[in-house]
């Protein structure tokens, strides 16, 4: 299941569960869209993860975690730490970076 950020606060979700994956994303953002039910794809197949749908222009705390300077940007936490982040369209290297984090 994937949650939306409805608040600027993404350092406390990262804090409070082991492992955590992130879409920044905007409501302009083609490709954003595009990499949604990839995401959602992901998201159902790795239940031991949260995933979370950030809009990256409304919670710009939130974009510094992750040091997001381009859109769509995926970021993995684990244990409360930044682990690795990609900028990417496609779908092969998000599962990449999703399956660092879960062990899959």
């Amino acid at each position: 299941m994937i949650k939306e950020l409805d608040k600027d606060n993404l350092n406390e979700i990262v804090a409070e569960n082991g492992t955590v994956v992130v879409q920044y994303m905007a409501g302009w953002c083609g490709n954003c869209r595009l990499m949604k039910p990839k995401f959602k794809k992901l998201a159902s197949e790795n239940e031991s993860a949260s995933f979370l749908m950030v809009d990256a222009e409304k919670y710009p705390e939130s974009r510094k975690l992750a040091n997001v300077n381009n859109l769509p940007t995926f970021a993995t936490f684990k244990n409360g730490n930044f682990v690795n982040q990609v900028q990417t369209n496609k779908f092969e290297p998000l599962k990449d970076l999703v399956n660092e984090v879960t062990g899959n």
